[in-house]
C-alpha cells in the first residue's frame, strides 16, 4: 500500500510559479513510475507529466512542456512539480499518482495503482 499527500498548491497570478510535492509513504517509492494529473469540474482528469523510477525519463502533456517539471528524490520519497509561467487555464485540482508501469508515456493509458487526495491549484489573470 502507497499512500500519497500533495502540498504545495494555492493562488497565483498568471505568469506565476508554484512548486508541488507529493510525499509517498513506504519503502517501494522508488519502483513506481509517479505522475501527475488534473481535474476542473464537470471533465475527465488530465495527464500532466510523468517521471521514470530513477527519474532519467520524463513525459509531459503538450500543453505545459517547456514550463512544468517534473523531478523525483527517492531518498525522500518525494515528487515535485514545478509550474512556472502558470496561466489561468492550468487551474485545476492537481493529482498525484503512483503506478507499477515500465514507461512514463504508458501512463495516460494505465489504471493508476494509487493517488493522492489531490491540491487545489488556481491561477488569476
Amino acid at each position: 500500500q502507497v499512500q500519497l499527500v500533495e502540498s504545495g498548491g494555492g493562488s497565483v497570478q498568471a505568469g506565476g510559479s508554484l512548486r508541488l510535492s507529493c510525499a509517498a509513504s513506504g519503502r517501494t517509492f522508488g519502483r513506481y513510475i509517479m505522475g501527475w494529473f488534473r481535474q476542473v469540474p464537470g471533465k475527465e482528469r488530465e495527464f500532466v507529466g510523468a517521471i521514470s523510477c530513477s527519474g532519467a525519463i520524463t513525459s509531459y502533456v503538450d500543453t505545459v512542456k517547456g514550463r512544468f517539471n517534473i523531478s523525483r528524490d527517492n531518498a525522500k520519497n518525494t515528487v515535485y512539480l514545478q509550474m512556472n509561467s502558470l496561466k489561468p487555464e492550468n487551474t485545476a485540482v492537481y493529482y498525484c499518482a503512483a503506478d507499477r508501469s515500465t514507461d512514463p508515456k504508458l501512463l495516460p493509458h494505465r489504471l493508476i495503482d494509487y493517488w493522492g487526495h489531490g491540491t487545489q491549484v488556481t491561477v488569476s489573470s
